[in-house]
């Protein structure tokens, strides 16, 4: 089975693709010949997920799935939340993303905050959505070189390490995005 993930991130398709049972095999953007950016205008995370899933299917007639993820910060009222990617501007710096971030919670106490994840996925003519959390907290620090975005700063509640310095296998079994994608793939093996 060939499913479309509507992202160009390819640390995210490889994330995925590893987790997933070999009989479904992931299409990106790129190998449907969509270079377009997909517009993400929703005020939600679940809403930004719904728009790219229903992009590609409307305009390429894919099944797919699409996802959007966002760092939520108690004490910054849930922020950056759906700008996550965008929090430092438009050019979408992770370093300037996770330093705006340690600045804005430089004279805070409160350092909780939770990824969340929410999957869109279009198949057989109807939707379906998945919603993966992490809770934890925001390192007053950078550690770690694993991982992406908001990676080096984020610490998972139980543990000692940053996704950044976790493994990925560890990381796809306690992340939002591990938690998402596995509620995908145990609906995906029910429906096949």
């Amino acid at each position: 089975m060939q499913l479309v993930f509507a992202s160009s991130n390819k640390n995210k398709i490889s994330e995925i693709q590893s987790m997933l049972p070999e009989t479904i095999q992931i299409l990106s953007l790129e190998a449907i010949g969509c270079h377009e950016e997909i517009p993400e205008t929703a005020a939600t995370i679940e809403g930004n997920a719904i728009l790219k899933a229903n992009y590609i299917s409307k305009k390429y007639g894919y099944d797919c799935f699409a996802d959007d993820t966002g760092l939520e910060v108690a004490a910054l009222n849930g922020e950056p939340g759906v700008f996550s990617a965008r929090y430092a501007g438009e050019q979408r710096n992770s370093d300037d993303n996770m330093n705006k971030l340690l600045d804005n919670l430089s004279d805070k106490n409160n350092r909780k905050a939770q990824f969340k994840t929410v999957i869109a996925l279009n198949i057989n003519g109807k939707q379906e959505l998945f919603t993966g959390i992490a809770e934890g907290e925001i390192t007053p620090e950078k550690t770690g070189t694993k991982g992406f975005g908001y990676d080096p700063i984020f610490q998972p509640l139980g543990y000692k390490e940053t996704f950044a310095e976790l493994s990925l296998e560890i990381k796809n079994e306690i992340s939002h995005r591990g938690k998402a994608t596995q509620k995908l793939i145990n609906f995906l093996k029910k429906t096949l």
